[in-house]
Protein backbone atom coordinates (compact mmCIF):
# COMPACT_ATOMS: atom_id res chain seq x y z
CA UNK A 1 0.00 0.00 0.00
CA UNK A 2 2.77 2.45 0.79
CA UNK A 3 4.33 1.53 -2.63
CA UNK A 4 1.26 3.04 -4.35
CA UNK A 5 1.67 6.42 -2.11
CA UNK A 6 5.51 7.04 -3.54
CA UNK A 7 5.83 10.33 -4.82
CA UNK A 8 7.54 9.08 -8.16
CA UNK A 9 9.91 11.79 -10.06
CA UNK A 10 9.52 11.50 -13.66
CA UNK A 11 12.16 13.13 -16.10
CA UNK A 12 11.36 15.67 -18.64
CA UNK A 13 11.37 14.66 -22.08
CA UNK A 14 12.85 16.41 -24.32
CA UNK A 15 13.41 16.97 -28.06
CA UNK A 16 14.40 18.65 -31.07
CA UNK A 17 12.46 20.96 -33.73
CA UNK A 18 14.34 22.37 -37.09
CA UNK A 19 13.27 25.20 -39.10
CA UNK A 20 15.08 25.30 -42.53
CA UNK A 21 14.84 26.40 -45.95
CA UNK A 22 16.48 28.80 -48.14
CA UNK A 23 17.60 32.09 -47.70
CA UNK A 24 14.92 34.66 -46.74
CA UNK A 25 12.61 31.81 -45.84
CA UNK A 26 12.15 33.30 -42.71
CA UNK A 27 14.16 30.59 -40.27
CA UNK A 28 15.73 32.86 -37.79
CA UNK A 29 12.31 35.05 -37.09
CA UNK A 30 10.42 31.49 -36.92
CA UNK A 31 13.24 30.52 -34.03
CA UNK A 32 13.01 33.94 -32.44
CA UNK A 33 9.39 33.76 -32.40
CA UNK A 34 9.12 30.83 -30.99
CA UNK A 35 12.27 32.11 -27.94
CA UNK A 36 10.24 34.49 -27.00
CA UNK A 37 6.96 32.21 -26.57
CA UNK A 38 8.98 29.91 -24.32
CA UNK A 39 10.26 33.49 -22.22
CA UNK A 40 6.62 33.98 -22.00
CA UNK A 41 5.62 30.00 -20.72
CA UNK A 42 9.02 31.55 -17.86
CA UNK A 43 10.99 29.18 -19.66
CA UNK A 44 14.77 29.92 -19.06
CA UNK A 45 16.18 30.42 -22.56
CA UNK A 46 19.77 30.14 -23.94
CA UNK A 47 20.45 30.93 -28.17
CA UNK A 48 23.53 30.02 -29.58
CA UNK A 49 25.29 30.61 -33.67
CA UNK A 50 28.15 29.86 -35.15
CA UNK A 51 31.39 32.20 -34.55
CA UNK A 52 31.71 32.52 -38.49
CA UNK A 53 28.23 34.36 -39.04
CA UNK A 54 28.93 38.40 -38.17
CA UNK A 55 26.84 39.54 -40.42
CA UNK A 56 24.80 41.69 -38.52
CA UNK A 57 25.49 41.14 -34.69
CA UNK A 58 28.29 39.32 -32.90
CA UNK A 59 25.88 39.59 -29.61
CA UNK A 60 22.35 38.77 -31.21
CA UNK A 61 20.55 36.59 -33.73
CA UNK A 62 19.17 38.56 -36.08
CA UNK A 63 16.38 37.91 -38.85
CA UNK A 64 16.46 39.70 -42.54
CA UNK A 65 13.17 41.25 -41.37
CA UNK A 66 15.98 43.14 -38.53
CA UNK A 67 14.47 41.07 -35.66
CA UNK A 68 16.45 40.28 -33.08
CA UNK A 69 17.29 38.15 -29.83
CA UNK A 70 20.40 37.83 -27.25
CA UNK A 71 22.49 35.60 -28.81
CA UNK A 72 26.21 33.34 -27.54
CA UNK A 73 28.62 32.89 -30.24
CA UNK A 74 30.27 29.79 -30.50
CA UNK A 75 33.46 28.24 -32.35
CA UNK A 76 33.00 24.50 -31.31
CA UNK A 77 29.40 22.72 -31.34
CA UNK A 78 30.50 20.69 -28.10
CA UNK A 79 30.95 24.14 -26.23
CA UNK A 80 26.88 24.39 -26.47
CA UNK A 81 26.88 21.77 -24.08
CA UNK A 82 28.71 23.04 -21.24
CA UNK A 83 26.81 26.40 -21.61
CA UNK A 84 23.47 24.88 -21.83
CA UNK A 85 23.00 23.39 -18.07
CA UNK A 86 20.89 26.04 -16.52
CA UNK A 87 18.35 26.39 -19.33
CA UNK A 88 15.23 24.53 -20.60
CA UNK A 89 14.96 25.37 -24.06
CA UNK A 90 18.25 25.63 -26.28
CA UNK A 91 17.97 27.85 -29.93
CA UNK A 92 20.93 27.61 -32.17
CA UNK A 93 20.55 29.60 -35.53
CA UNK A 94 22.51 28.84 -38.52
CA UNK A 95 23.05 25.11 -37.46
CA UNK A 96 24.70 24.48 -41.16
CA UNK A 97 27.94 26.59 -40.31
CA UNK A 98 28.84 23.84 -37.40
CA UNK A 99 30.74 21.30 -37.74
CA UNK A 100 29.07 17.37 -37.90
CA UNK A 101 29.42 17.32 -34.09
CA UNK A 102 25.83 19.47 -33.43
CA UNK A 103 23.63 16.47 -34.53
CA UNK A 104 25.08 14.34 -31.22
CA UNK A 105 25.12 18.28 -29.15
CA UNK A 106 21.67 18.50 -30.17
CA UNK A 107 20.83 14.45 -29.46
CA UNK A 108 22.60 14.97 -25.60
CA UNK A 109 20.36 18.22 -25.18
CA UNK A 110 16.81 16.58 -25.99
CA UNK A 111 18.27 13.51 -23.93
CA UNK A 112 19.03 15.54 -21.07
CA UNK A 113 15.16 16.97 -21.31
CA UNK A 114 15.35 20.32 -23.11
CA UNK A 115 13.68 21.27 -25.86
CA UNK A 116 16.37 22.14 -28.72
CA UNK A 117 14.97 24.49 -31.83
CA UNK A 118 17.69 24.42 -34.54
CA UNK A 119 17.39 26.71 -37.21
CA UNK A 120 19.19 26.22 -40.60
CA UNK A 121 19.70 25.96 -44.83
CA UNK A 122 18.83 22.48 -45.54
CA UNK A 123 20.44 23.10 -49.21
CA UNK A 124 23.96 24.83 -50.22
CA UNK A 125 23.50 27.35 -53.51
CA UNK A 126 23.91 24.27 -55.86
CA UNK A 127 20.57 22.87 -54.02
CA UNK A 128 22.45 20.03 -52.68
CA UNK A 129 22.17 19.28 -48.78
CA UNK A 130 24.01 21.06 -46.77
CA UNK A 131 25.46 18.92 -44.02
CA UNK A 132 25.05 18.81 -41.12
CA UNK A 133 20.70 20.39 -41.49
CA UNK A 134 19.98 16.50 -43.31
CA UNK A 135 21.14 14.69 -40.02
CA UNK A 136 19.36 17.00 -37.92
CA UNK A 137 16.11 16.61 -39.89
CA UNK A 138 16.37 12.82 -39.79
CA UNK A 139 16.79 12.89 -35.72
CA UNK A 140 14.31 15.73 -35.36
CA UNK A 141 10.79 15.38 -33.58
CA UNK A 142 9.47 18.31 -35.42
CA UNK A 143 10.60 19.70 -38.42
CA UNK A 144 9.19 22.86 -40.10
CA UNK A 145 10.10 23.58 -44.07
CA UNK A 146 9.77 28.01 -44.86
CA UNK A 147 9.34 28.79 -47.95
CA UNK A 148 10.03 32.08 -49.36
CA UNK A 149 9.14 33.91 -52.37
CA UNK A 150 11.03 33.88 -55.88
CA UNK A 151 12.61 37.34 -56.22
CA UNK A 152 11.90 36.23 -60.56
CA UNK A 153 8.53 34.95 -60.67
CA UNK A 154 6.98 35.34 -56.90
CA UNK A 155 6.63 31.44 -56.77
CA UNK A 156 6.96 29.63 -53.47
CA UNK A 157 11.14 29.65 -53.54
CA UNK A 158 13.37 26.78 -51.48
CA UNK A 159 16.32 27.43 -53.23
CA UNK A 160 19.21 29.96 -52.28
CA UNK A 161 20.43 31.87 -55.86
CA UNK A 162 24.31 33.09 -55.12
CA UNK A 163 24.64 35.81 -57.54
CA UNK A 164 28.60 35.98 -57.07
CA UNK A 165 31.00 33.84 -58.91
CA UNK A 166 32.71 32.40 -55.67
CA UNK A 167 32.47 28.60 -55.87
CA UNK A 168 33.33 28.51 -51.85
CA UNK A 169 30.32 26.15 -50.30
CA UNK A 170 30.47 28.81 -47.34
CA UNK A 171 30.08 32.47 -47.92
CA UNK A 172 28.42 34.19 -45.06
CA UNK A 173 26.53 36.87 -46.87
CA UNK A 174 22.74 38.22 -47.71
CA UNK A 175 21.01 40.33 -50.00
CA UNK A 176 24.25 41.26 -51.17
CA UNK A 177 25.47 38.00 -52.35
CA UNK A 178 22.23 35.93 -52.04
CA UNK A 179 18.58 36.19 -53.56
CA UNK A 180 15.41 33.22 -52.86
CA UNK A 181 14.26 31.72 -55.98
CA UNK A 182 12.02 28.31 -57.46
CA UNK A 183 13.26 25.59 -58.70
CA UNK A 184 12.41 26.92 -62.05
CA UNK A 185 14.67 30.15 -61.78
CA UNK A 186 17.21 28.48 -59.62
CA UNK A 187 20.55 28.42 -61.70
CA UNK A 188 24.10 27.20 -60.60
CA UNK A 189 26.66 30.05 -61.12
CA UNK A 190 29.23 28.60 -63.20
CA UNK A 191 27.88 25.71 -65.05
Amino acid sequence: MNESLQIRTFKKSGHIEVICGSMFSGKTEELIRRIRRAEIARQRVKVFKPKIDTRYSDMEIVSHSEQSYPSEMIENSEDILEKSFDFEVIGIDEAQFFDEKIVDVCQKLADAGKRVIVAGLDQDYRAMPFEPMPKLLAVAEYVTKAMAICVICGAPANRTQRNTSSSDRVLVGAKDHYEARCRLHHVIPNE
